[in-house]
């Protein structure tokens, strides 16, 4: 469900809120014998007021709660003599939801109370909310209590006694860390490691005997699991997270806890004993963020389907499908994540700072002018707003560019590790951008939501997540746009490419510095890494009318009660699910496997480096991005030599796994899995649909006929490559970016659906 807060206009809203206040159910208002005048005239002593105000919220577009805000120093709680608890920053706050016309919905209310405190925090001087319920009202207090309010004491107010409660900012950023929400959350990532972990043969399940079909047993050092699960194809498994019972050695029930199956089964993992706490504290992060999204996310999958391209971004319940540990992100602390983290939906404003203009590095895609650019991005008055600061240091604006920085690196990075470059103005911090905007799921890209047809921008940001520091090197960057057109040029001048609507979103210009002395060094380290930034085109001027996009991953997605993102497109789509498959297939494998045979050109197709563009709920086009770090020429095409680094050497047995390991088993038994448990399509059906568009992709293009031979998609069996192992290798650095080749590791082999 849509919550939204607007000024309440009393006029337009008398007879609703008149309803409201008067019901039996609102009885701690105190209005019940309250006539409409009395209601108008309290409201319009509230907007005589200077510090109070009285707020309408609307769930999916209708009226649907009351909410007053107001300063407690200047009520009647002010008014008390010796109440020395308020202090500035307090804003007090009221709330009553609409009595249910129904049956109640649960956890609305809850969703309700949450957004009503997100509206509080809202202004930045605000340093707690104070709320003074009647001190009967019990199942107000617990919402409170929930939602990180701590009780002070009682207050006499005369017509009550009020419960005087507080919250701070971390204590709501950390309300979600409660126990029926960690249990969940712990159950689903026991789970997902079960599966996953199966799935890359690190540990083995058994059939429990004489069991259901669905029922298995895994036998660790010190404990049993007993769960059920499904097995689809590609050897893919679908765990029940509430079947799941931990036992101990003498038998007894045991709670189920994800970093205990980690710790217990690490040595079948391959955790080498010096990293795994590191590991521990990237569970432990991805369990709160889990806990985060259970609390706070109230948009259900069938309202997705309506939604806009950055609610369904911030709505995503799962990080990488295959890896276990996927929201690390160490070096965050718990009101970072409130304030930052990509399911929080909160939008930032980027910090910028200009770097001497001989020690930085600015590259430039075909069309670009560094005047241009900034101009674009920034807008005269920012960029002379910039020049001002750096005239009123004495420094001249023409010796310096512009690097855009997310918050928390100037904080925690610039500020501090490269604090002499600070002090001697190599760096200077010249302020706030303009515009704002929303984290991805990719953590450090950022969608201008004040003008979408604005370009992303990426930032280094130094926190340590999924296997990596997410920095971001100036020297590696410098060649990123010069990818970017080269493989923009191959896609548009591709008939076939063309027909499908295929396209890249390009990485048209980077930014970094290298004046520090972590450059100066004689070994690479993360250190080179912090001061960079590059921007991407966005999709939104691309979108025809009646278009509308969604990160690919999202169909994946399944919201608090279950439901797919995916099934539900399907069912508004009104397509036959085997028509609407097929359709997305066209779309993202028929264009990926064509590159392959056209070109041996290999991108990263995960769900997060695709953007769909879907009408009338079908996914009719892609958009390829995150060009310069992953994407792969493996033949002998010719290439431009500012662009040879893309080309890479690989046996002939991998070279397909671009297609087998990056999109069958990466993706799409994922897909396929969701859409036959949701009873949408049976995954037989799916794979089928799979394996006719790589036929008919054939069979319309027979002079690429050796190429069809030498990748051979419809082979029976193709290695398989994994990745939590990799990352439970060296949780550190998962691979050599610069030869990620050389990285994988493998487990056998798996049937290929499509044969």
């Amino acid at each position: 469900m849509k919550i939204t807060i607007e000024p309440l206009e009393i006029e337009a809203h008398l007879d609703t809120v008149h309803a409201w206040v008067t019901h039996p159910r609102s009885a701690y208002w105190m209005m019940l014998d309250a006539s409409v005048d009395d209601v108008a005239e309290e409201h319009a002593r509230i907007a005589r007021h200077p510090h109070h105000d009285a707020w309408l919220g609307r769930v999916d577009g209708e009226p649907a709660f009351l909410v007053e805000t107001y300063d407690p120093a200047r009520s009647e709680l002010g008014g008390i003599v010796g109440l020395p608890e308020l202090a500035p920053g307090d804003l007090g706050m009221h709330v009553l939801v609409a009595p249910a016309a129904g049956e109640p919905t649960t956890g609305f209310t809850t969703r309700i109370f949450r957004a009503v405190m997100r509206h509080c925090f809202a202004d930045p001087g605000v340093r707690r909310v104070v709320v003074e319920p009647d001190v009967r009202n019990l199942p107000i207090r617990r919402k409170n209590t929930d939602a990180g309010f701590v009780e002070l004491r009682e207050v006499d107010l005369g017509e009550k006694t009020a419960m005087l409660s507080v919250c701070t900012r971390e204590m709501f950023a950390a309300a979600h860390l409660r126990p029926e929400n960690l249990r969940i959350a712990h159950r689903h990532l026991v789970a997902k490691a079960i599966a996953e972990f199966s799935h890359e043969r690190m540990i083995a399940p058994v059939a429990v005997d004489g069991g259901a079909d669905d029922a298995w047993e895994l036998q660790g050092p010190s404990t049993t699991y007993v769960f059920t699960a499904r097995r689809f194809m590609l050897d893919h498994w679908v765990v029940d997270p509430a079947s799941i019972v931990r036992r101990g050695e003498e038998g007894e029930e045991a709670e189920v806890d994800a970093q205990a199956f980690v710790a217990e089964f690490a040595p079948a993992l391959g955790i080498p004993a010096t990293l795994l706490p590191t590991y521990l504290e990237e569970l432990a992060a991805t369990i709160a963020s889990s806990c985060w999204k259970l609390e706070h996310q109230a948009l259900t999958a069938a309202d997705l389907v309506e939604a806009d391209h950055q609610s369904v971004e911030g709505a995503m319940s799962e990080g990488h499908p295959a890896f276990v540990a996927n929201n690390g992100r160490i070096g965050f602390d718990i009101d970072d994540h409130a304030r930052w983290a990509p399911e929080t939906s909160n939008d930032l404003s980027l910090l910028w700072v200009a770097v001497a203009r001989e020690q930085s590095h600015l590259a430039l895609g075909r069309g670009e002018d560094e005047q241009r650019l900034y101009a674009a991005e920034l807008g005269e008055a920012t960029l002379a707003r910039f020049a001002a600061k750096l005239r009123s240091l004495e420094l001249d604006p023409d010796g310096f560019r512009y690097v855009p920085v997310h918050p928390w690196q100037w904080r925690h990075k610039l500020a501090v590790t490269f604090a002499t470059d600070v002090a001697a103005r190599r760096i200077v911090l010249v302020g706030e951008g303009e515009d704002a905007h929303r984290p991805q799921q990719s953590i450090r890209t950022y969608f201008n939501t004040s003008r979408p047809e604005r370009h992303y921008v990426k930032t280094a940001l130094s926190i340590q997540n999924m296997g990596f520091m997410r920095g971001l090197s100036p020297a590696y960057m410098a060649a990123t746009p010069v990818i970017n057109d080269w493989v923009a040029d191959l896609v548009e001048g591709d008939a076939e490419l063309k027909e499908r609507g295929f396209g890249v979103l390009r990485e048209l210009a980077s930014v970094g510095w290298t004046g520090d002395v972590f450059h100066a060094l004689p070994d690479p380290s993360p250190y080179r890494k912090m001061i960079a930034a590059l921007w991407r085109e966005s999709p939104v001027p691309r979108l025809a009318e009646g278009e509308r996009c969604a990160t690919m991953a999202a169909l994946l997605h399944r919201d608090a009660s279950g439901a797919s993102y995916a099934a539900e497109l399907v069912r508004a789509s009104g397509l036959p699910a085997r028509e609407w498959v097929r359709a997305y297939l066209d779309a993202y494998l028929r264009p990926l496997v064509h590159c392959l045979m056209a070109y041996d050109l290999a991108f990263m197709p995960h769900g997060e480096n695709l953007v769909m563009v879907l009408q009338d709920h079908v996914p009719v086009r892609m958009f390829m991005k995150d060009i310069g770090e992953e994407v792969a020429v493996m033949g002998d095409l010719p290439l431009p030599e500012e662009v040879a680094r893309i080309r890479g050497e690989f046996p002939d047995d991998v070279k397909a796994l671009a297609v087998h390991t990056d999109i069958f088993d990466g993706v799409l038994r994922y897909v396929a899995a969701i859409l036959d448990d949701d009873g949408v399509l049976p995954e037989t059906e799916f794979w089928a649909q799979a394996r006719a568009c790589i036929v008919d992709h054939a069979a319309d293009h027979p002079e690429l006929a050796d190429a069809a031979a030498r990748y051979d998609f419809l082979r029976p069996r193709f290695r398989h490559s994994c990745l939590n192992r990799l990352q439970l290798r060296n949780t550190l650095q998962m691979v050599d970016i610069t030869d990620q080749a050389e990285s994988l590791m493998f487990a056998g082999t798996l049937a290929n659906p499509v044969a």
